[in-house]
């Protein structure tokens, strides 16, 4: 709006124009505020997605050792009922 305008609207309803600056800034730090925080939460957000996303990697890497190490331990086992104990201290 215009100065006039704002003058012209302000007499139509009772208003000062200081009023009206004060409520556009209100209303815009009001805005700020909220857009402020959308922000950090957004970031927090992210920031968690690549937590969650390093933690599913090493929870691959953990699964693929522990199917690795059972499928040994099966090996061995067919292996000592096939051929015998192998290890030499196992008499002892």
């Amino acid at each position: 709006m215009t100065e006039t305008d704002l003058a012209e609207y302000c007499h139509k309803k009772g208003i000062y124009a200081e009023q009206i600056e004060r409520w556009k800034n209100a209303c815009m730090q009001a805005n700020g505020g909220v857009a402020e925080e959308a922000n950090r939460l957004n970031k927090a957000l992210r920031q968690r997605d690549k937590e969650l996303k390093l933690m599913e990697k090493e929870l691959l890497r953990k699964e693929k050792a522990l199917a690795e190490t059972a499928a040994l331990l099966i090996l061995r086992k067919k292996a000592n009922a096939i051929w015998g104990n192998l290890t030499e201290n196992e008499d002892e």
